[in-house]
This record gives C-alpha cells, sequence and structure tokens, in this order.
C-alpha cells in the first residue's frame, strides 16, 4: 500500500490506465459528492465489503480515498491481505480533495 499526498494521487491517476478509483465511504456521504468515475463499496458492511471487493479485478490499481484517510488506509490493508497488490490511499481523503468532483 501507497500512501499518497493529494497532488501525488492525482498525478498517478492521470498516469494510469489501469486505474481504479474506490470510494469506502458510505452512500450518505457519497451524496455530497464524490471524485469522478469512482466505484463506491461502503468499508462499513463488513463482510459485504469483502464479498464485493474480491469480485474486483486484482490485476488493475486502486486508489482508494474516504472521508479523512482512514478508513481507505484500512481498505488497502485489507485488498492488500484478499491479494490486491497495487493499491494506494488519499491521505486527507476527499474533506481535501481540490480536484474534480460530482454532485449528486
Amino acid at each position: 500500500m501507497a500512501d499518497l499526498t493529494q497532488e501525488e494521487w492525482a498525478e498517478e491517476l492521470a498516469q494510469d490506465s489501469n486505474a481504479v478509483i474506490l470510494d469506502v465511504r458510505t452512500e450518505e456521504e457519497v451524496e455530497d459528492g464524490y471524485i469522478p468515475n469512482a466505484i463506491n463499496i461502503d468499508i462499513y458492511k463488513g463482510q459485504g465489503f469483502l464479498d464485493e471487493v474480491e469480485k474486483l479485478d486484482k490485476s488493475k490499481n486502486y486508489y482508494v480515498y474516504c472521508r479523512s484517510g482512514a478508513r481507505s488506509a484500512q481498505a488497502c490493508t485489507l485488498m492488500n491481505q484478499l491479494g490486491f497488490e497495487n493499491t494506494s490511499n488519499l491521505l486527507g481523503g476527499f474533506s481535501n480533495w481540490e480536484g474534480e468532483v460530482v454532485e449528486e
């Protein structure tokens, strides 16, 4: 797992053709806005989160975020244990995100 600053995250994401953005916040949080093209799987769903993540392509590079960076770090650790080799955590999370946002 790599902890990336907002700038590093945006730069790597822009250059990565194998990237998947994963939002691990709750549905209520996602309604306040999200990073374009993000897949939402709520980490608070516990086993449900693990079941959904298991369906994802392990050969992709995952850029994971939550509100502040704590849940996404946890998600990256869980994903690494499940066999995902490339996970990057967004330090500061969505609350510090200055890039493009989709509003519902």
